[in-house]
């Protein structure tokens, strides 16, 4: 066991936001204390989110409202990869119609591009992004403009959005709709796709990022497929029996309770043959599952039991859960 603090190991710290920073409009508890303690770690920050409702500048502002450190620079949004997604694709000046938000719209002109609401203004691509005032004639007319044969680019697909009362549905649901009628797939600008994490990576000049998030799907993959380290966070969507379940591509590299535990150490896992050790916890696969001494409100026996089952199952396309047996110290 290491007694050096989780994130003494990286120079940066590439932080997801709903669910890791906030839930709603209000932070998490330990969130903003531990990224303010950053700085004084000489860790870089910068925040990488697939919500595109708002501008990197208010997503900032938002952020220093609830006593986060946040310069506009260090906001890296899936609307912003998305704006330059279209423009690599499309010449100046074309017409995209907007379904999603006015800052969706602002980051499509940036580049130079032409936001358009309308069918009747004929675009010829569709650029989809989270929305709370989405409503169905919005869904319909990037169905019709889909269907007619547009560029169809979609900010993110996370499924649900953690929200102040709960788990709510996310971009993915209202593209899922627009799939759904017109059997089109969108091209996808942010996570999990790699570039979004390099852009905030390069932003910051970071050789050893770690990424953070509360999403194996969207956070960790993205991660993952960068060729950082990443570390699951318990404050948002997925859960410790989801991140034991995970398939390969979205296994985080470490297990935290929140933000707060970047600053404690973090212990080893050692083992082999089929039994790992974590602390004072052991965890062995057999026939029927793993079984697991320790704790079960230790996070060292959930990460021995995901060395061990991962160990066995190395190459899992599907999220496969286990038959966990705890037993006693």
């Amino acid at each position: 066991m290491t007694d050096a603090q989780l994130i003494s190991r990286f120079d940066a710290l590439l932080s997801d936001l709903d669910g890791v920073v906030y839930a709603g409009p209000h932070a998490i508890p330990g969130a903003v204390e531990s990224l303010l303690r950053l700085a004084g770690a000489g860790i870089g920050l910068g925040y990488v989110t697939n919500n595109a409702s708002r501008t990197p500048a208010q997503v900032a502002a938002h952020l220093r409202e609830l006593g986060a450190p946040a310069e506009d620079h260090q906001v890296v949004s899936s609307s912003q990869a998305a704006a330059e997604l279209l423009a690599s694709l499309l010449p100046a000046g074309a017409a995209v119609l907007i379904t999603g938000s006015p800052a969706l719209a602002h980051e499509i002109e940036l580049v130079g591009l032409k936001p358009v609401h309308g069918a009747e203004d004929k675009p010829v691509a569709v650029v989809q992004g989270f929305n709370p005032g989405i409503g169905w004639k919005d869904l319909a007319e990037a169905s019709y403009v889909v269907a007619g044969g547009a560029l169809w680019v979609a900010t993110n697909t996370d499924m649900s959005i953690p929200q102040a009362r709960g788990i709510a549905p996310g971009n993915g649901t209202l593209v899922a709709a627009v799939a759904a009628a017109t059997r089109q797939t969108p091209l996808v600008a942010g996570k999990p796709e790699a570039p979004l994490f390099h852009a905030a990576a390069k932003r910051l000049s970071a050789e050893r990022p770690l990424v953070v998030g509360d999403r194996l799907d969207t956070d960790i993959l993205g991660g993952n497929r960068a060729g950082f380290a990443t570390v699951a966070v318990l404050t948002g969507v997925d859960t410790l029996e989801t991140i034991l379940a995970a398939r390969t591509d979205e296994r985080p590299g470490y297990i935290i309770n929140d933000l707060t535990g970047l600053y404690e150490p973090y212990p080893e896992v050692e083992g082999g043959d089929g039994t790992y050790r974590c602390g004072d916890a052991t965890a062995s696969v057999d026939a029927n599952g793993i079984r697991v001494r320790g704790d079960k409100a230790s996070l060292d026996s959930w990460r021995a039991a995901c060395a061990a089952w991962w160990a066995a199952h190395p190459h899992a396309a599907e999220p496969t859960a286990p038959e966990l047996e705890w037993l006693d110290q």
